[in-house]
Parts: C-alpha cells; sequence; structure tokens
C-alpha cells in the first residue's frame, strides 16, 4: 500500500510516499480502508520531534482517520466489515491507504455524516468538548471564555460549543482575517494578539473582573500574559505550544488569583469511560443537526501531504486541512 512515511526529523519535505507492507491488526484491534486523515498541528511537531509525548522513527505520521472496516483482529466483536468509522491510530497509520486502529474509541458514524466530515470533527471537537465539560465542569449561560487562537480548528468549535451552551466568547488571532468565520460562529469579538490591546480588550469585555475560562494553543508569551486576564478561582487550559514553550512555573502564575491550570492531552481521557461517549454523542448531534459547523479548507491527494503541512503552518487555514487517500 502507499503511505506517507516520516524517515528523519525535519521540514515538510522529509514526508515522502512510500510503499509499505500493510498493517495487522492485532487483539483489539481492526484494519481499515482510509478515507481521509485528518490534519492536525501535533502531526506537525511530531514531524519536527518537538512532540511532548515520545514516537519512534521512521514512521506514518497521522493520529485521526475515517474509513471503513476492512477486517477485524482477534477477539473483536461489536463492530463489523464494511461500518464506516472515524478513529484514533495512536502511534500514527493515518497517512496512508490503510491503517489499524483499537477498536475503544472507534466511533460509528450516523449515516448523515460523510466520511470527510468524519476525518475533520473528531480531535478538534472533542478536545473542545473535554476542555469545556470534563475538565471545567459544563460550560454554560454566565460562563464567559476566552479563545486564544480562535481561528483555528479547536478554536472554532470552542466557540461553537460554548456559543450553544449559552456561554459570551472572545477570541485572539494573529492572523488578520482569521477572525471572521469565528465572529459568523457567535464570538462576541475577536482581536489581535499584537500590542496590548489582548489584555485591555478582554478586562474590557469582563468588566474588568477576567473570563471564567481561557483556552491557550499558543504557549509562549501568550499563555503567560492570559493568566492575567482569568479571574480569580478561573481555569486555564493549555493544549498547546505553537509559538513556544511557555514560562515554566506556572505555581508564580497561578497564586495570585487563586487560578487553575491544566495541560491536558486528548489520549489521557479514558476511552472507556462514560465521559468519553458523552463527548462523542454530544459532538455527533451537534453535527446532525447542524448547529456545529466542520468547515473543511482543502484536501490534498497522500502525493501532496508536504502542501498540506506547508499550508498548515502558513496560519492561513480556519478550519480543517485532509488528506484524501
Amino acid at each position: 500500500m502507499k503511505a506517507v512515511v516520516i524517515h528523519a526529523l525535519g521540514g515538510p519535505d522529509q514526508l515522502t510516499l512510500a510503499e509499505v507492507p500493510d498493517p495487522v491488526p492485532g487483539p483489539g484491534e481492526v484494519l481499515l480502508d482510509v478515507a481521509y486523515a485528518g490534519c492536525n498541528w501535533a502531526d506537525t511537531q511530531v514531524r519536527t520531534g518537538i512532540y511532548p509525548h515520545s514516537m519512534t522513527y521512521p514512521m506514518v505520521l497521522g493520529f485521526e482517520v475515517s474509513g471503513t472496516v476492512a477486517a477485524l483482529g482477534p477477539g473483536v466483536s461489536g463492530v463489523a466489515v464494511g461500518d464506516r468509522v472515524a478513529a484514533f491510530p495512536e502511534k500514527g497509520g493515518a497517512y496512508a491507504e490503510r491503517c489499524v486502529a483499537n477498536t475503544v474509541g472507534l466511533i460509528k458514524l450516523p449515516d448523515s455524516v460523510g466520511l470527510d466530515v468524519a476525518a475533520a470533527f473528531p480531535i478538534q471537537a472533542l478536545t473542545a468538548y473535554h476542555m469545556m465539560w470534563t475538565i471545567y465542569g459544563g460550560i454554560g449561560e454566565g460562563d464567559t471564555v476566552l479563545v486564544n487562537a480562535i481561528g483555528g480548528g479547536v478554536g472554532l468549535m470552542c466557540t461553537q460549543l460554548a456559543v450553544h451552551a449559552g456561554a459570551r466568547v472572545i477570541g485572539t488571532t494573529g492572523t488578520p482575517g482569521k477572525e471572521k468565520r469565528a465572529l459568523d460562529y457567535g464570538a462576541a469579538r475577536v482581536v489581535s494578539t499584537v500590542g496590548d490591546e489582548f489584555e485591555t480588550a478582554v478586562l474590557d469585555f469582563t468588566d474588568g473582573n477576567g473570563v471564567d475560562l481561557a483556552i491557550d494553543s499558543y504557549g509562549a508569551t501568550m499563555l503567560d500574559r492570559t493568566f492575567g486576564v482569568v479571574k480569580k478561582l478561573g481555569h486555564i487550559v493549555s493544549i498547546g505550544e505553537a509559538e513556544g514553550q511557555p514560562f515554566k512555573n506556572i505555581r508564580e502564575r497561578i497564586l495570585p488569583r487563586s487560578q487553575t491550570f491544566t495541560r491536558l492531552h486528548l489520549g489521557h481521557v479514558d476511552h472507556a469511560l462514560p465521559i468519553w461517549q458523552a463527548g462523542i454523542d454530544h459532538v455527533l448531534r451537534g453535527i446532525v443537526e447542524g448547529w456545529l459547523k466542520v468547515p473543511i479548507e482543502g484536501v490534498f491527494p497522500l502525493a501532496e501531504a508536504a502542501e498540506m503541512h506547508r499550508r498548515l503552518e502558513a496560519r492561513h487555514v480556519a478550519g480543517k486541512l485532509l488528506l484524501k487517500a
């Protein structure tokens, strides 16, 4: 089969299309005929070697996939050959014509959800859900949420989920033009990360009190600045370091306002627990009912995986990029 392989760490050119053996599903796994693989910022981190969770190279990239079940591993039940699913290959493998995935966490798709959408929503929408419901305890009316990088995939999901629940959303972006879709999805205001306007705007938006919840994927100085616009007893959730490593003494940041801080990795949400299925049910209901949009910004063939990464890293994407097998 054809697959996109990383042989050495580096830039997008390290993504090479190669012929590799078909993977074989083990106990508790299924083999998928891949339809689409989702592209995430974590993919670029794995490619450059800065992903915070260990990987073994060479490897086939991709942690988010949709397709149809082609074969069952030993002892697998509850799923059948031909089922349409979305999945999370824990060690990668989605940038390929076939991949294996664990049946725990497998998402069976409603007929009305296309395979393109199925590869575009799981990581971003479920990350957004678990930040606001599992970690924060449930977003709702009266809550104010700050979403840094609001124009990105996770940011747009956070915006829609929070607004639908009755919360007010203010966001930031460092790229002019990426505020439009967030505003269309119900964000009350989007401000630039450049200069001092960010802190002033957020505090003005909350009458000086600060937001209840802040969600950050920038890291570096933006995360450091975010602590100052979160209210006393408020919460900050970090999901990435796109701009670099943040200030390391988090204790010093949270002490002045008794804030709480979480660094979330979606893979740490136990797929066997009811909270995992609750997130899937909530997100799929939103997609089927039409109030949760899944914007797809581009679809690339396997041979153009490098170009897909270049586009993502250019920071002009307000939605999802997919790789089509």
